[in-house]
């Protein structure tokens, strides 16, 4: 009998496990194989329900934004405490942020605030904020140990057409500016064939910094997809090899009885091939077909073309995208402000966020996909209360925020309440799980579902996290 998902197993006409899982191996996002596409029908109908979003953008500020100086600002605390910047209001009658985030203000009548993610993991990796995983030390590279991250899950479920990608990060994987990798978009323990599909990106510099690291320089470029000829060791005698296998099982097919599970692979492995060709994933890396006003409005730089990218990718139903703002070696440390935190903050961060966040919010909105498409904008963690002696803050992953607008979150909502230094919460603490489990809940996907790990054993996707109903409409 035809097994796929065993061990060892040979099928029937000597071809083994290891040469089917190879059919896919090419698979321009990690490894798409054909236990993947198996193993996601299995889940799809019992554990995906109708939900808000079909989509969700996650623009991660790496590094730790600043809470304090952005979202959560304390006006009456002391000068050590409230730093430099004024607050301002915002088209949300009662909230004001930061005055160097004019753009923004004008959206937060669409947007859920939430003030209060709190937590103890102090790492950079997005990790935290894309699985709910916190116990631990965080260790690089990424482990296979790690659980798997909401993209994983939702190719795992087989989420979203099914000649696309489940989930695509931009600009590169987190960690490649630095010479290593992140946990975070990542298949973990489930394994590397539900990985994210990750673009590649040659940023150019203007200048070098007159400081490294605490002096931000734009970082130039789009994010790209590598091809069949810069696939690693990729040649077209292997490419047409694997075609052949795929005959090789199209004949046996029609040798043997009709099985549901011979005939599930048929229907699997020819999809699996149609991943490896289509041009539509490709497609929405051509920017060239965006018209210059909108290339303008987000942004002619490498988070701008990733976030548009990251539009396009949503246009042709791709579940689950995250864009990283990624450090490139001493051209600036993203949000990892020890130094100059007002300084990077106005003169870099806040005005790359505040144009291309509202760039996406009035673009998804004017194509009528907002309501289905769930944006969050948060970091791994948040920034200490008092400025340090260089003008900094440093790791405070007790306290910090996570911005959500569209796809089925409330219009108008602040969930949480800090203290006067927005050091701690003092209602509405929301754990990193709680945030998982939202996003889950609003894809259409039950939080509480249950995957093995390498043990057998069974894991809760969300971990112990429930959904901030408060949130959503």
């Amino acid at each position: 009998m035809l097994r796929i998902l065993g061990g060892d197993t040979a099928l029937c006409n000597g071809i083994t496990r290891r040469e089917l899982l190879r059919v896919g191996g090419l698979s321009l996002f990690g490894g798409m194989t054909i236990p993947h596409l198996l193993a996601a029908q299995e889940h799809r109908g019992e554990n995906h329900l109708l939900g808000a979003a079909k989509s969700v953008i996650l623009f991660n500020l790496l590094g730790g934004p600043s809470h304090m100086d952005m979202f959560d600002m304390k006006p009456l605390a002391p000068p050590e405490i409230r730093g430099e910047f004024q607050p301002i209001d915002t088209s949300l009658p009662g909230l004001q942020i930061c005055e160097h985030l004019p753009n923004t203000a004008k959206w937060m009548h669409k947007a859920s605030l939430i003030r209060t993610v709190s937590h103890t993991y102090d790492s950079h990796d997005p990790l935290v904020i894309m699985t709910g995983f916190t116990e631990g030390n965080a260790q690089l590279p990424t482990q296979p140990t790690y659980p798997p991250d909401i993209g994983a899950i939702c190719q795992y479920l087989g989420l979203g057409p099914q000649d696309i990608p489940g989930a695509v990060c931009l600009p590169c994987y987190p960690g490649w500016g630095e010479g290593g990798r992140r946990g975070g978009p990542y298949g973990g323990f489930l394994g590397s064939q539900y990985d994210a599909m990750f673009s590649m990106c040659d940023p150019t510099f203007s200048h070098e910094p007159k400081r490294n690291n605490y002096e931000p320089v734009m970082p130039l470029g789009e994010p790209y997809l590598s091809g069949f000829d810069s696939q690693p060791g990729m040649t077209v005698n292997r490419f047409d090899g694997r075609r052949s296998l795929l005959s090789r099982l199209d004949e046996e097919f029609e040798r043997t009885s009709q099985s549901a599970a011979q005939n599930r692979l048929n229907h699997f492995q020819r999809r699996a091939f149609d991943m490896l060709t289509t041009s539509k994933t490709r497609d929405a890396f051509d920017l060239s077909q965006e018209p210059d006003e909108v290339r303008d409005r987000y942004g002619r730089n490498l988070y701008g073309s990733s976030m548009l990218v990251a539009r396009r990718l949503v246009e042709i139903g791709v579940p689950f995208i995250s864009v990283h703002q990624e450090i490139f070696k001493h051209y600036g440390h993203s949000y990892d402000m020890h130094e100059n935190n007002f300084g990077m903050l106005k003169n870099h961060n806040l005005p790359v966020l505040d144009q291309v966040y509202p760039a996406l919010i009035q673009d998804l909105d004017e194509r009528g996909l907002l309501d289905s498409t769930l944006v969050i904008v948060m970091g791994e963690m948040g920034r200490s209360p008092r400025v340090n002696g260089k003008a900094g803050r440093d790791h405070w992953p007790r306290c910090g925020f996570s911005l959500l607008t569209g796809g089925g979150v409330k219009s108008g909502t602040i969930h949480g309440v800090t203290d006067k230094q927005a050091a701690y919460p003092e209602s509405g603490l929301t754990h990193p799980a709680d945030l998982v489990a939202t996003v889950y809940h609003l894809l259409g996907v039950d939080p509480h579902l249950l995957v093995k790990d390498r043990t057998g054993r069974p894991f809760p996707i969300a971990r112990s996290g429930e959904p901030v109903f408060e949130v959503i409409a």
